[in-house]
């Protein structure tokens, strides 16, 4: 059986595992200069010190904790991403590697918790009871360390499944095969913003701006993908230009502020905030986003799709071409023009007349209907029982061949390439035929609705050594593939089998 399929572009896990690696050593790298730059010119925070009247060194309450705090980020970063998730992802040892993930966590908020002691002593000063300035920075050590981990553990699995999740997804089958690795992109971009974002707030998390950022760029996302694979498309095909598209996207922008608003007012205390923030993003969406979907699409699907329609117009003359070139057959021609010889020297010229008379309409049908993108199914038939008519002439004298057709009057208005069906039935014949041992043809046509079902088997010989036909494939088979495949892409079904004594084909088409 011959099954013809494309394989989906796939994304190296190994290269952008290394490309993460090196990420993040850079930042950490460039967090270490920054230290030690703050630590030789600007002796940390020694002003707070002195402002409260502490004292201060720079290597105790400066150098050595921050150094310890990036560090840990740092290893953390590398032991979530690159050991402990994608043991958790693929179900490997999960015990374990719970308990890893939560040691980790614990002893980062007990270590951030002692870090934050000697960096930032002087808020000590702020509480008027030690153990609850204690409290205090345990509460923001382990707030802080567990939603910057948190999002170190949901970055590792989206990395691992991310991918597989959203071929999940139904809704995004139905769009452009490109839409999930990029989709897929742009969350990961998203949560590594996040994470650089989280990781250089200051242990007082700023909740408002926390939330904002966790909320806005996805609903950037949401509304450049959503204008890239279905707003522009559909308003394409109805010829809208961009202002259609670009008030659209004003309403859609001001029915995803009030959505936000009622979603961000609850999380925020300072009530100056949401205006603000949503303000900033409804401008990013109308000035940002908008334009910058439609230069997307315009630049990238556009030009693709009028470069794919150029492929496919080429491809079809270049199949044409080969197609006549293979169809304008001497070898047939002449064992037609030999049987017709043959039978005029026997009987009466009845016969021969109508011979000549069915190879004059099939050569009509070649030169001058075979040009056209369409023809009739009627007409297409008609050429096919011609054909099968003139090889029944050459074979009708041996007893041993049985040709069976049982092809369906076609009394209907349906539409076909021409000299679509031909290449199997002179494939068959060609080489399913023998004159000097039994053989047979059948074959079968017929259609229901808007589908045309079309069988031919035939049997198998094996030819003479001498047989110029012997080590020559099936005439124009990998040609009409390229025609089916241009033509009726998602429209049609091949089966070719092969068997020791069998050649079978099927094929199912949906017609116009």
């Amino acid at each position: 059986m011959v099954i013809l399929s494309g394989n989906p572009s796939t994304i190296k896990t190994k290269s952008i595992n290394q490309l993460e690696f090196w990420i993040s050593t850079t930042l950490y790298v460039l967090a270490l200069i920054g230290i030690c730059s703050s630590t030789i010119y600007n002796s940390g925070n020694s002003y707070r010190f002195e402002e409260s009247g502490i004292d201060y060194s720079v290597m105790a309450n400066f150098f050595i904790p921050e150094l310890f705090k990036i560090t840990s980020l740092y290893i953390s970063f590398l032991l979530f991403n690159f050991c402990l998730m994608p043991q958790l992802a693929n179900k490997n040892n999960i015990t374990l590697n719970l308990i890893l993930t939560v040691l980790v966590t614990a002893f980062s908020v007990v270590a951030w918790m002692v870090y934050n002691t000697y960096s930032q002593a002087y808020r000590l000063v702020e509480y008027d009871n030690i153990d609850n300035a204690y409290g205090i920075f345990f509460g923001e050590a382990f707030t802080y360390i567990f939603f910057l981990y948190l999002l170190f553990n949901a970055y590792a699995y989206f990395n691992e499944r991310g991918l597989e999740l959203l071929k999940r997804i139904p809704v995004l089958k139905n769009y452009h095969n490109n839409i999930v690795p990029e989709l897929f992109v742009s969350t990961k971009i998203w949560l590594i913003s996040l994470m650089i974002f989280a990781a250089v707030l200051s242990v007082r998390i700023d909740y408002e701006i926390l939330i904002v950022w966790v909320i806005v760029p996805p609903v950037n996302i949401f509304l450049a993908f959503c204008s890239i694979y279905y707003v522009i498309p559909n308003l394409r095909k109805d010829f809208k230009g961009f202002g259609r598209y670009f008030w659209g996207n004003v309403g859609l922008t001001i029915i995803l502020s009030l959505l936000l608003l009622i979603v961000l007012i609850p999380f925020m205390r300072n009530g100056a905030v949401v205006p603000i923030t949503l303000i900033l993003n409804a401008i990013c969406l109308i000035c940002i986003t908008t334009p910058s979907a439609w230069y997307i699409y315009k630049h990238k699907f556009e030009k693709q799709s009028e470069i794919q329609m150029l492929k496919t117009e080429l491809g079809k003359s270049d199949a044409n071409l080969n197609f006549l070139k293979s169809q304008i057959n001497p070898h047939f021609l002449f064992n037609a023009l030999n049987t017709l010889f043959g039978t005029a020297l026997q009987e009466n010229a009845e016969r021969t007349g109508e011979g000549i008379q069915k190879l004059g309409d099939m050569m009509r049908f070649m030169l001058h209907e075979n040009t056209q993108d369409k023809i009739s199914l009627t007409r297409e038939v008609e050429y096919l029982n011609n054909y099968i008519d003139l090889q029944k002439l050459r074979t009708s004298r041996s007893a041993d061949i049985r040709i069976d057709t049982h092809i369906e009057e076609q009394l209907n208005n349906l539409q076909i390439t021409p000299m679509l069906l031909i290449p199997f039935i002179e494939n068959a014949f060609k080489h399913g035929i023998s004159l000097q041992q039994p053989s047979y043809i059948k074959i079968t046509l017929q259609t229901k609705e808007k589908t045309l079902y079309f069988d031919v088997s035939n049997s198998i010989y094996i030819k003479a050594d001498n047989d110029p036909e012997k080590l020559k494939s099936g005439i124009g088979l990998e040609n009409v593939k390229q025609r089916l495949s241009l033509l009726y892409y998602g429209k049609h079904e091949l089966i070719i089998r092969e068997s020791a004594n069998e050649f079978f084909v099927h094929l199912t088409l949906q017609l116009d």
